[in-house]
């Protein structure tokens, strides 16, 4: 049994929930993408599926519009796969144990998808519908918006007619964006050398905090668990003596991490003597969070004596320094824009080979000049602390464009339909748009979308008053396009 087929509307929710089935993580999208195809052909519509699994699907206009200027619906394919730490979800295989509590779509124990899934389903039941009035339609799916933007990369924009581009990738009701940040991310590397002792072993897990996405949330100063490791273990250091075996967190660049796990190794007294230290630490991180993290904390687990490999001395004190020293968060403001965050940096992933210990940032910013600040800044400390590092998946900024048609069509409709003027806003975050009007400079982007919260985390929910909402607006807008 279907459990959102009673939700209104009823097609969308519809198509969403049949997302949700089909394994759909960022670098898993052959099989959206070809239910996507098949959608399309068994309604007769020309569709399009590039080498990257990109699907273009065209729908005529309706009568009265068939003459019109063709609008791009837009959104990706892909979604952040995050889980609890005790799920055994395989997001290669299952699908999402959906339900719905106090007015919201969620998942169990994982991510909810409704980054983007909620505008795969829009632009679906636009291309079913038999009675909405509409210009023709390009739906424009796109593959991996989340770790790398390739789809977006690879798409070819001359095949699309329309200049007229609608993304549905923005999370809260009542915004117009219209501009977003440029993106890079840098890997480092440390590399160490290791020696084989035998002595007992402490895990270290810091938890429970709330992570999110590291754009659109990174200015609410959430604990990153990483960096907050890093700062442990130096912390520790000062004081006590201890041999680190490894230290692995996270698991997305654009996540902020909400856990991370260390291995250290000493005597039973060394150990004793961390531990004390550790729990004055976690008691004063609670305090200095407050309400902003109230599930915050650290477990201890010993371990007996036992042979381990433990980094040597040199290599795990420039690690640890590295982990504490990196930049994380908000780096400056805009300075015409205030309250909005220009430029910032997460460290999304820490995780310990057999020799080496490697960090993924993801910097963004308005600014390219900026977002090359950080990474120079960023590579020079690494560099300090001997070891290596690249820049990859660098992508540009989508700027404000003053001459738009599409923004003032879409908030007067707004304006309309709810009575307030929508919020017209740049964010720190990327969006496929930066990547299109590169290409095609003369293309009129607007973004809207439901309220989704604390989307990329396992708290991530979908507000179905508001889907319902965007749904008729969405209409009304396209209606509007004649």
């Amino acid at each position: 049994m279907a459990v959102l087929e009673h939700l209104e509307p009823q097609n969308v929710f519809r198509f969403f929930e049949d997302l949700c089935q089909i394994p759909h993580g960022s670098g898993d999208t052959k099989r959206i993408s070809d239910y996507c195809v098949n959608f399309a052909k068994e309604r007769g519509l020309e569709v399009i599926q590039d080498r990257v699994n990109n699907v273009i699907i065209r729908k005529p206009g309706t009568a009265g519009y068939e003459d019109s200027e063709p609008v791009i619906l837009q959104g990706h394919l892909d979604m952040v796969c995050e889980k609890t730490l005790d799920s055994d979800h395989d997001f290669t295989v299952d699908p999402l144990s959906l339900y719905i509590e106090d007015g919201y779509v969620k998942a169990r124990n994982t991510t909810l998808g409704g980054d983007d899934g909620i505008a795969v389903a829009f632009a679906l039941a636009v291309l079913d519908s038999q009675d909405l009035v509409h210009p023709p339609i390009e739906a424009v799916l796109t593959v991996d918006e989340e770790t790398s933007m390739v789809g977006a990369e690879a798409l070819d924009m001359s095949v699309l007619k329309g200049r007229l581009l609608i993304n549905i990738d923005s999370e809260e009701e009542g915004i117009l964006t219209v501009g977003c940040a440029g993106g890079m991310s840098v890997h480092a590397e440390i590399p160490f050398a290791a020696e084989e002792v035998t002595e007992s072993s402490l895990r270290i897990q810091i938890k429970g905090l709330l992570g999110g996405h590291s754009g659109s949330e990174i200015d609410r100063q959430r604990g990153n668990a990483n960096q907050m490791m890093g700062q442990l273990l130096q912390h520790l250091r000062q004081d006590t003596r201890f041999d680190l075996i490894s230290i692995d967190g996270g698991q997305k660049e654009n996540v902020i991490t909400y856990s991370c796990t260390a291995r250290i190794g000493g005597t039973p007294e060394e150990l004793d003597t961390v531990q004390k230290e550790i729990l004055a630490t976690e008691a004063v991180w609670k305090t200095e969070f407050g309400k902003d993290e109230p599930n915050l904390r650290i477990e201890l687990t010993e371990e007996p004596a036992a042979a381990v490999r433990v980094m040597q001395a040199d290599a795990a004190g420039r690690i640890i320094a590295f982990l504490a020293c990196a930049p994380q968060g908000v780096q400056c403001f805009n300075r015409e824009l205030k309250g909005q965050v220009e430029t910032s940096l997460n460290l999304g992933v820490v995780q310990t080979t057999d020799t080496s210990v490697q960090a993924f940032f993801l910097i963004r910013s308005s600014v390219n000049t900026k977002k090359a600040a950080v990474a120079e800044k960023l590579q020079a400390l690494v560099s300090l602390a001997g070891g290596s590092s690249q820049i990859v998946n660098a992508y540009p900024a989508w700027s404000y464009d003053p001459d738009s048609r599409l923004r003032p069509l879409m908030a007067e409709v707004y304006q309309e339909m709810f009575g307030v003027q929508p919020e017209i806003k740049t964010i720190h975050a990327g969006l496929e748009c930066g990547l299109f009007s590169g290409k095609c400079p003369d293309l009129d982007c607007v973004s809207f979308g439901p309220n989704l919260w604390d989307i990329h985390s396992v708290n991530e929910r979908m507000d179905i008053a508001s889907v319902g909402r965007m749904w008729e607006y969405l209409k009304a807008v396209l209606e509007r396009c004649r």
